[in-house]
């Protein structure tokens, strides 16, 4: 079977995981990765190393041609809609859409006119006990970018 894309070879991915009940934290950890890197590897928005993507065949049991797309740059953004449906997707939209304005007028105040690079950027999701219920502790962190005058 010939591999058209590497949505394909996503696929190939989660049903592996679900077929052998692999939690993303163990996957993280034979990759030699965060949990945060390695889904969003696994999950096709980012390019494995020849050693993670040999790994990750290993792991997944994919084929030598598998294991070559994971090491192709891929096509980010994985959302097939521009308003994302799924709940908790949308949460995150609507997060933005929200406190969009707000996130940018205190970047700008603290650092200037720039963005927030989500290239040199990391994330760590995180549980955290509350008796009124637990809650989604999620931290970003990027490096900021000024615009430059030229």
């Amino acid at each position: 079977m010939s591999i058209s894309d590497r949505s394909e070879v996503t696929k190939m991915i989660v049903s592996a995981k679900v077929r052998k009940g692999l939690k993303w934290a163990h996957i993280a950890t034979r990759l030699g990765t965060s949990k945060e890197w390695a889904t969003a590897a696994c999950l096709g928005q980012m390019q494995f190393s020849k050693q993670q993507a040999e790994t990750a065949a290993e792991l997944f049991d994919l084929d030598d041609e598998a294991c070559a797309w994971l090491q192709i740059v891929p096509y980010k953004g994985s959302l097939p809609s521009a308003v994302p449906t799924d709940p908790l997707i949308y949460r995150w939209y609507e997060i933005v859409s929200v406190y969009g304005t707000t996130i940018k007028e205190l970047i700008h105040e603290e650092f200037g006119d720039g963005i927030m690079s989500a290239i040199d950027f990391s994330m760590d999701i995180q549980r955290q006990a509350d008796p009124k219920g637990d809650r989604v502790n999620v931290v970003l962190s990027g490096k900021f970018l000024p615009y430059k005058t030229y």
